[in-house]
């Protein structure tokens, strides 16, 4: 169980610029291209995503559920979740809060971790079983649309491999809940966005939020983030394996990946998010230091691409 007064205390005491002086200390164990995720001192148990993004009790409900619905819909689609829960915290005078904590994981279970530690041959095997389970989604679909359809983003940092079972892996990237009934987007788009500068938004809302709110439905565009990420991850000589083993696993509707578009991919997909880290940081810079204001979101430190 969560403790709803630990987390209103966290909340209320949090320094999200330097959450390790907070008055209940956190600690940052990994970042998102959106969110961190920390550890609470006097929690040994879970890890945290933290939502600062609603301006109403019934808002930041509207998501805890849509979160919930999301989860449950992914476990009937056959894919592995960690223990989660939620909780929603409101300090008077800032955002509503959505707090979702998961079981934590051993980091060296992570897909991004092993592949570095791993021999090639075994990082593939564990990239095809990723494929697996993300195909598992796509069969849902098929069977489920027009009712529902369930996006997901296949990437090897949300991974995980099972302690007790090597081979199976959990999924824990759940905190953008992603679906569509009768072909409806369940998720609010503007919520997204609360995250990004105010000066900025309008040009995402323009050019770039379709493309966010749609790709992770695309079986295609999700296989292409998860290869193009071994870049990130410094492992380019998977890369052209890697292709193979999706390329036997896309729907014969879409056309097979070539390496050229995904280094093309990547490199469009790294400038996008530099450019929006750094400007998220200079609005930081204003908002605190020139405004004097409180700046909610807890950014990430350098991400090495």
């Amino acid at each position: 169980m969560l403790a709803q007064e630990l987390l209103y205390e966290f909340e209320k005491g949090l320094n999200p610029q330097k959450p390790a002086e907070s008055k209940i200390p956190a600690r940052i164990v990994g970042y998102g291209e959106i969110s961190a995720i920390f550890e609470i001192e006097a929690d040994n148990i879970h890890v945290y995503k933290r939502l600062p993004l609603f301006d109403s009790l019934s808002a930041a409900q509207h998501y805890q559920q849509v979160y919930l619905d999301y989860c449950s819909l992914l476990v009937k689609a056959g894919l592995s979740l960690p223990a989660h829960n939620t909780r929603i915290v409101a300090v008077p005078g800032r955002p509503t809060a959505l707090y979702i904590a998961q079981k934590k994981l051993p980091d060296a279970n992570f897909g991004h971790n092993l592949i570095h530690h791993l021999d090639d041959d075994s990082s593939l095997d564990l990239i095809e079983d990723a494929i697996r389970e993300i195909v598992k989604i796509w069969n849902f679909n098929s069977a489920s649309k027009p009712d529902i359809e369930l996006a997901i983003d296949g990437q090897l940092s949300n991974w995980v491999r099972d302690s007790e079972n090597n081979k199976r892996l959990c999924y824990i990237d759940t905190s953008t809940p992603l679906f569509c009934k009768q072909g409806v987007e369940q998720q609010n788009p503007e919520l997204l966005l609360k995250s990004a500068p105010g000066f900025l938004r309008w040009i995402i809302r323009l050019f770039f939020l379709q493309d966010v709110m749609t790709r992770y439905y695309i079986p295609r565009l999700v296989f292409m983030d998860l290869i193009a990420n071994l870049h990130k991850e410094q492992k380019p000589e998977l890369i052209e394996p890697a292709i193979e083993c999706v390329n036997a696993h896309l729907p014969h509707d879409q056309a097979p990946l070539a390496k050229t578009e995904v280094d093309k991919y990547y490199r469009d997909d790294k400038l996008i998010w530099i450019v929006f880290l750094g400007l998220r940081r200079l609005d930081r810079f204003f908002t605190t230091r020139l405004l004097w204001k409180r700046y909610e979101f807890i950014l990430p430190g350098k991400i090495k691409r």
